[in-house]
């Protein structure tokens, strides 16, 4: 179980020649390429949201509950605390939850395929919107020597979530749909302008 995550995402442009570069640096595949679907849990009243928390159900190739506590920026890097267990029954979860008197707020979808490289875990990431690399290590320094190693810009750096960039986007672009999933943006062509993010990787 984890109690703290260090991170930092970056908006890339190629994914595939940068997965490529992870190979060359001996990276260990621990997780190949997963759909993942994801549950924003939260009070009637937004209470969680209000106080910058999260409650997250997950499902890929397990089911796993999430708290993520308010964040801090420590050197660049996204710091805050996670608990975060595997779950035996994604239903059952989702079920305890509502009879706790949570509801969903809204659904994200992704594709994840997940590196070991050097004991830090980097997670090449496709949602809706776009493609992201995600570093998380245990210290900001580690973090920032392997965005080196794998040629990002580290100025390029996108310190919103994934949520929250979705919630600046349905603003910009006036969607009117509240699940980040990829039949809801089947026939949008969004550019890094629309997202207000740089590709890392040029």
């Amino acid at each position: 179980m984890k109690q703290e995550e260090a991170e930092v995402k970056f908006y890339i442009r190629d994914l595939k020649s940068l997965e490529a570069r992870i190979h060359s640096l001996g990276a260990e595949l621990t997780q190949p390429r997963t759909f993942e679907q994801n549950l924003r849990f939260d009070t009637p009243d937004k209470e969680l949201a209000k106080g910058s928390k999260v409650l997250r159900l997950r499902r890929d190739l397990q089911a796993r509950l999430t708290f993520k506590g308010p964040s801090e920026y420590v050197d660049g890097v996204r710091v805050r605390k996670e608990i975060e267990f595997v779950l035996a029954d994604f239903q059952a979860a989702r079920l305890l939850l509502f009879e706790l008197g949570y509801l969903v707020s809204m659904q994200y979808d992704k594709y994840r395929a997940v590196y070991d490289l050097l004991g830090v875990q980097i997670s090449l990431d496709e949602l809706p919107y776009g493609n992201f690399l995600e570093i998380e290590g245990p210290d900001p320094a580690t973090i920032h020597t392997i965005s080196t190693m794998l040629g990002l810009n580290w100025e390029a750096r996108v310190p919103e979530s994934y949520t929250v960039l979705f919630e600046q986007i349905q603003v910009r672009l006036q969607l009117n749909f509240n699940d980040l999933i990829f039949e809801n943006f089947a026939n949008l062509d969004l550019k890094p302008s629309d997202l207000n993010v740089i590709p890392a990787d040029e």
